[in-house]
């Protein structure tokens, strides 16, 4: 068997093989509240056999999403799509996970298709808020910057959709500490120049990611997973760089309760100039803060064959592969994958005709 299909076990939590559906954001709930296309989505890609699938990043407050169409765990009405997504992932034989969030300075957006753009308060958007009072592009209505008790509320909703989250049936959850939302924007000096506790240093920086992890553990329970999406790097010159993401990942491993560290790059500005993007260009983030501090690690980055995502499992870059783009493509990519690398998969019982 590819070590790309051999189950992995976090926790309590074991998942069939190696391929994680990445969170990836539609765009398409309403106050917060999931439909029936994000049934299907989650359900064909659970069904298409991947090993963990994750939800969209669920916004863990109204105006902390990145656009009034991202989905939300804020309230109690709105876990019952998510239960029933937990039940249908879990049903097609993939761990049900979820993704928590908060956009900070990102939001108030328009949706991708309508251009992006931040929305101003005066034309239906909010004030957004942020470590400190840079907006993320220019022209932007300045955010908020966040007190110190404000900063205490916003660790308090993380766990509470935690919370929620346990509830509706999830099994992994996910704290988004990357892509320029609210937790990178802590970490990153291009977005932090406060000169309290929550700023400065590298630690001071990582004190609101280090609250929410302690709020979320109060009600995530000790036999469930906990994982960490990181921007390993800014991409842009006095931001996080490489050497920073192993600093924090050495943080992370000695909690104790982190149990995987999700590793990407970029979006805490939107003038990054990625130098090169080719298949796996993120790969080495996850290869080397795996080496270094011997924490498990997620790898992103253009993974779309077969060979590629087999060969990085295989030589121990990583713990898991996160695909996106491949899997929206095709839902049925890790049945197609272990396919070509020799392996017969496991399929739905309704689908063995097609065999």
């Amino acid at each position: 068997m590819p070590a790309l299909f051999e189950p992995v076990t976090f926790r309590s939590v074991t998942a069939r093989n190696r391929v994680t559906v990445s969170p990836m954001c539609q765009y398409s709930a309403t106050d917060g509240l999931g439909d029936d296309w994000h049934l299907q989505h989650l359900g064909a890609r659970a069904a298409g056999g991947a090993g963990i699938v994750f939800t969209e990043a669920t916004h863990v407050s109204a105006p902390g999403r990145i656009s009034h169409r991202c989905l939300g765990l804020w309230e109690p009405r709105q876990q019952a799509l998510l239960a029933r997504l937990a039940a249908i992932i879990a049903r097609n034989g993939a761990v049900p996970a979820i993704q928590l969030s908060h956009a900070g300075r990102k939001g108030s957006s328009q949706v991708p298709w309508d251009g992006g753009k931040p929305i101003a308060p005066a034309e239906g958007g909010w004030v957004t808020m942020a470590p400190s009072a840079i907006p993320f592009v220019p022209g932007a209505t300045d955010p908020h910057p966040l007190s110190t008790m404000e900063i205490a509320e916003i660790v308090g909703q993380f766990a509470a959709s935690a919370r929620m989250a346990r509830e509706a049936g999830l099994r992994i959850v996910e704290i988004h500490a990357a892509h320029g939302y609210l937790l990178h924007q802590f970490l990153s000096p291009l977005s932090n120049r406060r000169n309290d506790a929550y700023g400065g240093d590298l630690a001071g920086r990582a004190r609101a990611l280090m609250e929410v992890l302690d709020a979320v553990r109060g009600e995530w329970p000790a036999e469930l997973p906990l994982f960490v999406r990181l921007s390993c790097v800014d991409y842009k010159e006095g931001g996080l760089a490489l050497a920073d993401a192993v600093t924090l990942a050495k943080m992370l491993k000695a909690r104790g309760d982190v149990d995987l560290i999700d590793c990407s790059g970029g979006g805490i500005s939107p003038d990054i100039r990625i130098p090169s993007l080719h298949p796996g260009y993120q790969v080495p983030f996850a290869e080397t803060l795996k080496r270094e501090t011997g924490i498990a690690t997620g790898a992103v980055g253009l993974i779309t064959e077969p060979t590629h995502a087999a060969e990085i499992i295989a030589n121990q870059r990583a713990d898991l592969v996160f695909l996106a783009r491949a899997l929206l493509a095709d839902p049925a990519w890790p049945l197609r994958a272990a396919r070509a690398l020799g392996h017969k998969p496991e399929l739905p019982v309704q689908y063995a005709r097609a065999a």
